[in-house]
């Protein structure tokens, strides 16, 4: 029966999905819903975008773990990430009136730049939208109780979000986040309520968090836990101000006020509400706590699902599941939009010249449907890497080859096209080495590759600066001296 209505919620979202996906006329309205979202919508669709399999499934295994420090790339990091683009960049780069991000970087740098700045962003996504396609398989092994594989289940759910996301482009992944918040709010916080009760209040639900040391947020006093802690912290933080569908949110806005003021209060509600999963898996450890102990040493990310599926009421698993589903459909949705936007407008642009907007709009459809059948693929063999794991590693990339360029490109007028290439390859190559050496294990890779990101930018712009400056002095200098 639960797993009846969950296909009946798919088949629901689907229709919504493309009920919505009629406005869709050109390719601005694909990519960016013609600039014509509300800042409601902008909110929600950031909020919902943000809330998805990590928040609900990888978070409180996490947290469980390590506490609240184990926590910091995500949901502090993501949380301010939307923050600082809605304070520092969504404003300049709305009115800069471009498609995608990567546009940003052939304005400010080239077509080199943008080229690569565009295979790191695509590169990306396939962590992210598989640790989606991931979380879905887990659900439907669950709910079928074994019957659907969780390889079998990563196809459903691929073909669930693909249905609407292919036809609808933004349009649709807005309307149906606006919903799907609505679902995953509401569901969530009954549930936390219901826990709380279980456990014999939130109180002792709290005490149990208290004397486990859970809310230890900072790190030991030493140099290598700072450092990684910096490390973790400005992964998600740094690391997704470049992508694609963080600036597809920006620029689908209707106004500048609605760009800025949008990801500012969707980062604070998601960081807010990214406590509930948390305070339900504590909650676990009272209502059921072998079980929960059995799990946390096998798979921490199942401790929830078993919570609901074996000591909640039907209502209650209805209410989670579709929760749950309303998180990951609308984090998938959005992550597979985005790089296939980024693909046919930075990438194919380059062999394949324009050639009228309905042929680009239908390149656009068939990017989405090829990304998804690699994302498929890839969540399939990656079978037994956690969610969260999945998620961060991911965004390290985009922080050390494409995080310095952007604002540096933004803040600071001197930053060249040779900086950037520079900043690009020794921000990689220095991640690189730390990630395959013993140095990794001493300082955290993505930190490193950051600092060296900078480093590059500002050899590789003020270098050939300097030359220029000390050669043309030179031959003032010899004009004198004739």
């Amino acid at each position: 029966m639960l797993l009846t209505l969950v296909f009946v919620y798919l088949l629901i979202t689907i229709a919504i999905g493309l009920w919505a996906g009629r406005r869709v006329k050109t390719t601005a309205d694909f990519a960016v819903a013609g600039r014509h979202l509300p800042l409601v919508m902008i909110v929600t669709t950031t909020f919902a975008t943000w809330f998805g399999s990590e928040t609900v499934l990888g978070i409180p295994a996490k947290f469980v773990q390590g506490g609240l420090g184990g926590v910091i790339e995500d949901p502090f990091g993501a949380g301010s990430c939307l923050i600082l683009v809605g304070l520092f960049f969504a404003a300049k780069l709305y009115k800069m009136s471009l498609l995608t991000i990567s546009d940003y970087y052939r304005e400010r740098y080239g077509k080199s730049v943008e080229i690569i700045c565009s295979l790191i962003i695509i590169l990306s996504y396939l962590g992210w939208v598989s640790a989606q396609v991931t979380a879905l398989g887990l659900v439907f092994n669950l709910l079928s109780d074994g019957a659907i594989s969780v390889a079998l289940g990563m196809v459903i759910g691929t073909a669930s979000i693909l249905a609407y996301t292919l036809f609808g482009g933004m349009w649709s992944v807005a309307v149906t986040d606006f919903i799907q918040m609505i679902i995953l709010v509401v569901g969530l916080t009954v549930i936390a309520v219901f826990a709380a009760d279980l456990a014999g209040g939130a109180d002792k639900v709290i005490a149990l968090a208290v004397s486990k040391d859970l809310f230890k947020f900072l790190p030991e006093p030493s140099f290598t836990e700072i450092a990684f802690f910096i490390g973790a912290a400005i992964t998600i933080m740094f690391g997704s101000i470049p992508q694609q569908d963080v600036f597809q949110r920006v620029m689908s806005a209707n106004s500048v006020q609605a760009a800025t003021k949008g990801p500012v209060i969707g980062g604070l509600a998601y960081i807010a509400f990214a406590f509930v999963p948390m305070f339900l898996v504590t909650s676990a450890l009272i209502i059921m706590p072998e079980q929960a102990a059995t799990l946390i040493k096998e798979d921490p990310q199942k401790v929830l699902p078993t919570l609901v599926l074996e000591k909640m009421p039907f209502v209650m698993q209805v209410l989670f599941f579709g929760a749950l589903l309303s998180a990951l459909k609308s984090t998938a949705s959005a992550t597979l939009l985005a790089p296939s936007v980024t693909f046919v407008e930075n990438i194919w642009r380059q062999f394949v010249p324009r050639s009228g907007d309905r042929r680009e709009l239908l390149t656009m459809r068939i990017a989405v449907l090829v990304f998804a059948i690699f994302v498929c693929i890839y969540a399939i063999a990656s079978q037994g890497t956690p969610i969260y794991d999945m998620v961060s590693g991911a965004y390290q990339v985009t922080l050390v080859g494409a995080f310095i360029p952007l604002v540096f490109g933004l803040y600071w007028k001197r930053a060249t096209t040779q900086g950037a290439l520079v900043s690009i390859v020794l921000g990689i190559l220095t991640w690189l080495a730390f990630m395959a050496t013993p140095a990794g294990t001493a300082f955290p890779g993505q930190l490193a590759g950051v600092l060296a990101a900078a480093a590059g930018m500002l050899i590789g712009s003020l270098g050939p600066q300097a030359l220029e400056n000390r050669h043309g002095a030179h031959h003032r200098v010899v004009g004198l001296g004739t």
